[in-house]
């Protein structure tokens, strides 16, 4: 039998990466405080958190693969966050405009039922266009970034707003390095590539 895979995390977006994976997963929302630790770095950061919320996916229960992610963006050495309103995803765009945002993505893999934990952080950077005002405001008001930390949807007109992407994978982008959790989960006996053991 293949252990049970938790996603320990609400976001549609990084549910949706999974699904890519075609392997049955639950999800669940872990509790943990995400504020930054005094000189803490962001790649730091980044792999606690996905540690923390992996551990706390797997609380309560006896076995189960939990993984966990965390995203910070820096641009020009500042963390960039979700915008929530019109202004501030314009804000960040102008910002942007002809330069490269960094993401920082932790990924961690927790097995409930041994203890064994395994974490990475992976970065992909994002270089941007030269953007004009009318082509920043056109394209907020199109998408609605509201939630999405860069102010951007790469999986959708986003894609416009770039001159090239480097990184390793283009899911991390979007909150879940998909590679790498691949290899991870093989690590622990879980290959995507072959059928579950009770469907065989």
């Amino acid at each position: 039998m293949r252990p049970p895979i938790i996603l320990a995390s609400t976001s549609v977006f990084r549910q949706s990466l999974l699904e890519k994976l075609a392997i049955k997963f639950a999800t669940c929302a872990p509790e943990v405080d995400e504020t930054p630790r005094e000189g803490e770095s962001v790649i730091a950061l980044v792999e606690r958190l996905a540690l923390a919320k992996a551990r706390a996916g797997a609380d309560g229960r006896e076995q189960g693969l939990v993984i966990g992610s965390d995203q910070v963006a820096l641009i020009e050495g500042d963390i960039v966050g979700k915008p929530l309103t019109r202004e501030r995803a314009i804000a960040q765009l102008e910002r942007a405009s002809g330069k490269s945002i960094t993401f920082y993505t932790g990924l961690a893999l927790y097995n409930a039922a041994t203890g064994a934990s395994e974490v990475i952080c992976e970065p992909f950077t994002v270089h941007f266009k030269p953007l004009n005002s009318q082509q920043i405001a056109y394209y907020v008001d199109t998408e609605q970034p509201l939630y999405c930390a860069g102010s951007f949807k790469s999986e959708g007109l986003g894609i416009a707003l770039f001159e090239r992407l480097e990184g390793r994978d283009p899911n991390t982008l979007v909150g879940l390095p998909l590679i790498t959790l691949t290899e991870m989960l093989q690590r622990q006996g879980v290959d995507v590539l072959s059928p579950a053991p009770n469907h065989a």
